[in-house]
């Protein structure tokens, strides 16, 4: 008797998920419905009530999730101080999601702005120490003119437009 054939990488996934591990995880989960609209796609929880593994989908993305878990090598951004981990969300308006997330609880850590490529940008932190940049694409630009408005800006020390 065979077992039938299955998706080796499921038909509802991209090829690269972020898993994010956080103190607190199944409270992250929530924070992402209320401050990213997220959808929970499930939590699998240990018998402590801490995550042992969830999935949230933002737009048509996923992204895992797992309780931090230090003796597995499960270590999140605010027992490490930080993260070299910035996610980025496109969305219809970077203002509004903005505020939506600094509404829910992340710190702003740049005001949305336009940017030399192209990108009304901004940037939080969420509670759980995970960097989000957040915006909506404003205008199409070449290499070269991304370049030169890069040089130019880079001359006035500002990253904007």
């Amino acid at each position: 008797m065979s077992t039938p054939a299955v998706e080796r990488i499921p038909s509802d996934m991209h090829s690269v998920t972020p898993h994010l591990v956080c103190a607190d995880a199944v409270s992250a989960i929530d924070f992402y419905v209320k401050a990213f609209g997220a959808t929970d796609c499930g939590k699998l929880l240990a018998p402590n009530g801490k995550l042992i593994h969830g999935m949230i989908r933002i737009g048509d993305s996923a992204i895992m999730l797992g309780e931090e878990t230090p003796q597995w090598g499960a270590i999140g951004p605010l027992t490490l101080k930080g993260t070299p981990v910035t996610l980025h969300l496109y969305v219809q308006d970077a203002d509004a999601a903005f505020q939506r997330a600094v509404d829910a609880g992340a710190t702003a850590v740049m005001p949305p702005a336009d940017m030399f490529w192209g990108d009304r940008y901004g940037m939080v932190k969420d509670p759980y120490g995970h960097s989000w940049s957040i915006a909506h694409h404003v205008r199409d630009m070449s290499m070269e003119e991304m370049q030169a408005a890069a040089t130019a800006a880079d001359s006035c020390g500002n990253p904007g437009a």
